[in-house]
């Protein structure tokens, strides 16, 4: 299988001599779903800057299905769509005019333009409000109407930072499976996210980075495998008179509409929300107590950084 991405040697400097990234190094897999996973301020978004050309890098090479993005940047760049954490459109804008200008970006003639936007927004569910101004839609169609935009050229690699933030569980659910049958289709996603469950459901792979480096390139199960419990938060439809008991889960009734459960690492997600869909029990919305993510990140970063004094990085 071909590469979408390889990342050699990557360095991102800045004038007061802070290194964003260091002699990273990346390789993903066409079609694959891979997940890009550190805490704050580990270089993610500046990882992701340089991909797109937003960034320039201090040095190293970076090549998108065999292009390089400094001798052959058209051709990258129209392999990538890229959905960022910040609303950057015109708000002000008919959302079908904000997917039909960002086509003309890449030369796209306006009567494919159209095509391809009437495409995406009916697959977003925004298409009964596509001449509407995009300052009144909520946020969950404005992360949508981000969706749309970085599909509307018909990217091969499609980079979603943080595409679920402050949307509710339901949205959340429906572009899962959005994602899933782009991926499906043939495009290579790459993820970040905060969320371990949006990584669990979503991804096959995922790499870790800190201070810069890539520090655990790995499957997600095993990344699963090497954590512990983790607990959840979870608000139902439907209140619950007395104890819940399922399936051998360690569940502690907060209120009569909202439960802790505490997960191991046998248990995933999916097995999760299967159990309570077996005994119609219908989730709001889920949040983690406790995360074993930012454990593990804990963990991986003081053993990271034990490495690193040892050996004088």
């Amino acid at each position: 299988m071909n590469n979408a991405l390889v990342i050699e040697n990557l360095n991102k400097s800045y004038a007061n001599g802070l290194k964003a990234v260091c002699d990273l190094n990346l390789s993903i897999k066409q079609g694959e779903f891979f997940a890009l996973l550190g805490p704050n301020g580990a270089g993610k978004s500046t990882t992701i800057g340089v991909i797109t050309s937003l960034v320039t890098k201090t040095s190293g090479k970076v090549t998108i299905f065999g292009n390089d993005i400094d001798t052959h940047f058209v051709k990258a760049r129209r392999s990538i769509g890229l959905v960022p954490q910040e609303f950057n459109f015109n708000i002000f804008e008919p959302i079908v005019e904000v997917l039909i200008n960002q086509a003309g970006y890449y030369g796209i003639p306006r009567k494919i333009a159209q095509e391809s936007a009437e495409h995406y927004l009916n697959k977003l569910r925004l298409w009964d409000r596509r001449k509407d101004s995009a300052r009144l839609l909520s946020g969950g169609m404005k992360r949508r109407l981000m969706i749309a935009r970085a599909l509307v050229h018909h990217p091969k690699l499609l980079i979603l930072d943080e595409p679920t933030a402050g949307v509710d569980l339901e949205i959340r659910y429906s572009m899962w499976e959005y994602f899933q049958e782009l991926n499906a289709s043939g495009v290579t996603i790459i993820l970040t996210t905060h969320y371990l469950e949006e990584a669990e459901s979503l991804c096959r792979h995922v790499a870790i980075i800190d201070k810069g480096r890539i520090v655990e390139d790995t499957s997600i199960r095993q990344l699963i495998n090497s954590m512990g419990e983790e607990i959840f938060i979870l608000d139902l439809k439907t209140p619950i008179n007395g104890q819940l008991q399922l399936d051998n889960l360690k569940i502690h009734m907060i209120d009569s509409t909202t439960i802790e459960i505490e997960l191991s690492r046998e248990t995933t997600i999916n097995e999760l929300f299967k159990i309570l869909s077996n005994a119609e029990i219908e989730v709001l919305s889920m949040r983690n107590k406790s995360s074993r993510l930012e454990q593990f990140f804990l963990n991986l970063v003081s053993g990271h950084d034990k490495v690193s004094e040892r050996s004088g990085i």
